[in-house]
């Protein structure tokens, strides 16, 4: 079974684009997080959120189908293409359509139909469009990407909330291990920032509020967290064969050495309280990747600067480490939450901790709550050589992803970055 490495990222998100952008900033602490701007939709619906930086979508919103495209499929394809492009394939060329796939979790278009249903309300039966069913369904970020680059192998879309971009990575790990596939696109597109959606959590009151300044209100772990923060983004990651990256003469940035992937069948929207759910699933994880739990010297926590649930998740941690304390970090203190692409980002965070000797610290992290006794990398990154890492994510309905993290087994692709 050959080993799966990681040959090409592509990043959009509110702490910038592309890998060198978004893990300098995580290091160095440039928060994506802000108010939102004027005559933005959530403007009277949300204090603050993170929002992407204006971006190009060039050919994609201007073909024939950029109208009736949801802004999760546009961000998708321009993550797909960076994505492809860093790992230097060419669907055709040096990937066979049929060997390569695709798998992009999220909510899926659901800001477009919101629209459609104002539009209906407003205007009668007419004003509904009939391009609205591939405007809304969840499968076209993956279905219109594969359509562009021409992947005629397994293509698929995955809906477990806020755990959806890294159970595609773990879906894409499985594919590649069986053989059914030598590369995998994979990871999660989400545009939540339209009027409806971002109400919700707010009047549940999950929401950060009350912040002076929007840098300082995501807040993992610490004792004046008061909800998180709502973001939109994508990330995907290019999933290959080790076998097959070598015979190209590709590099990696790091293997995706295991997953775990489980539920805590526990309650539709609250954590497990013992920790039991996630603990396991960590297990799993170290299990998948043949290694003891001692072995990882860094785990980057779900932690989104809820009461709840960063309790649940330090709980699990514990269990799941027990007689070893890896370093631990939250990077939604920037990112704020982009729900099924967090994960994404995060795996990016621990392939690159281990590349790089790096680890990203959880920034507002100022007065650590004693309900979350960790060793909490804060302030400043720390400088380490963590031998693994493991990303967790957690969504609604109990649904548990940790994503384990290798150094690579081919050349080391982030090598002589300047971070």
């Amino acid at each position: 079974m050959s080993p799966v490495t990681i040959t090409g990222m592509g990043l959009m998100t509110p702490v910038g684009r592309g890998v060198d952008d978004v893990f300098g900033a995580l290091l160095h602490g440039r928060s994506g997080i802000s108010r939102p701007p004027a005559g933005h939709p959530v403007a009277d619906s949300v204090e603050l959120a993170g929002f992407l930086p204006e971006f190009d979508a060039g050919a994609i919103a201007g073909g024939p189908d950029g109208k009736v495209m949801d802004r999760t499929v546009i961000l998708a394809q321009l993550t797909a293409e960076e994505a492809l492009a860093d790992a230097g394939l060419v669907v055709g060329e040096n990937i066979e359509p049929e060997r390569i796939g695709i798998i992009i979790g999220g909510v899926g278009g659901m800001a477009t139909l919101e629209k459609q249903v104002l539009a209906r309300a407003e205007r009668g039966r007419a004003a509904v469009s009939p391009y609205l069913l591939t405007g809304i369904l969840p499968n076209m970020p993956a279905a219109r990407a594969a359509i562009r680059f021409g992947i005629r192998g397994y293509t698929s879309s995955v809906g477990t909330a806020c755990a959806s971009g890294a159970q595609a990575i773990a879906d894409g790990v499985r594919l590649i291990r069986s053989g059914e596939l030598d590369v995998v696109i994979c990871g999660a597109s989400e545009a939540p920032l339209f009027p409806t959606f971002a109400e919700t959590f707010a009047n549940a009151r999950a929401l950060a509020r009350g912040w002076d300044d929007p840098t300082e209100a995501s807040r993992p772990f610490d004792l004046l967290r008061n909800g998180f923060v709502l973001s939109e983004g994508a990330a995907l990651l290019v999933l290959e064969s080790a076998e097959h990256a070598d015979k190209r003469g590709a590099r990696g940035y790091a293997d995706v050495a295991g997953y775990g992937v489980n539920a805590d069948a526990h309650h539709p929207t609250a954590p497990r309280p013992d920790g039991t759910g996630a603990a396991a699933c960590m297990r799993l994880a170290f299990a998948s990747g043949h290694i003891t739990p001692d072995r990882v010297g860094y785990v980057n926590a779900h932690g989104t600067s809820t009461k709840l649930g960063d309790v649940a998740e330090s709980t699990a941690i514990g269990l799941a480490f027990k007689g070893s304390s890896p370093a631990v970090s939250s990077t939604k203190a920037l990112t704020g939450h982009m729900l099924g692409t967090s994960g994404v980002v995060e795996a990016v965070a621990s392939a690159l901790a281990v590349s790089t000797g790096l680890l990203p610290p959880t920034y507002n992290l100022d007065d650590p709550d004693p309900a979350c006794p960790l060793d909490h990398v804060r302030k400043e990154p720390r400088e380490a050589r963590p031998e693994y890492a493991l990303s967790n994510s957690f969504g609604f309905g109990g649904q548990n992803v940790s994503l384990l993290f290798g150094p690579p087994s081919t050349e080391i692709k982030s090598e002589g970055k300047a971070w």
